[in-house]
């Protein structure tokens, strides 16, 4: 297990995390940090553990948002691919009514073809 020192309003925290995962949990800290910075700015020295618990809850608010955002885009994905289905279905039937069609006609102009092959010369020609 590694471990890796973040600093989260102008204070060490000695933390473990997988290895190879310490660049992604000092961001993380650093993203963090800026929420409590930010929170500072605003209300001042109201206690450290209040402006954590703020931060916090200002992250959640944002991961709840992205959650939402996320299932709406997993719905319109799913009704897209439900669309498209229903678009290559309808294209493929179309595909066969046009197949069957020319083959019926094709049918007829072999028939029509056969008819007119068959017919005797008019009379008086050829002699």
């Amino acid at each position: 297990m590694a471990q890796v020192t973040v600093t989260i309003d102008g204070k060490a925290y000695r933390m473990a995390c997988e290895e190879g995962q310490e660049p992604h949990l000092t961001t993380l800290a650093g993203q963090f940090d800026r929420y409590v910075g930010h929170l500072k700015s605003q209300f001042g020295e109201i206690g450290d553990l209040r402006i954590t618990v703020m931060a916090g809850i200002m992250v959640m608010d944002e991961m709840a948002d992205l959650n939402r955002r996320l299932a709406a885009a997993e719905r319109e994905l799913a009704d897209l691919r439900a669309g498209r289905e229903s678009v290559l279905t309808g294209a493929h039937q179309r595909d066969e009514a046009v197949a069957q069609t020319l083959a019926e006609v094709a049918e007829r102009l072999n028939g029509i073809t056969r008819k007119l092959t068959q017919r005797p010369a008019p009379a008086g020609q050829g002699s």
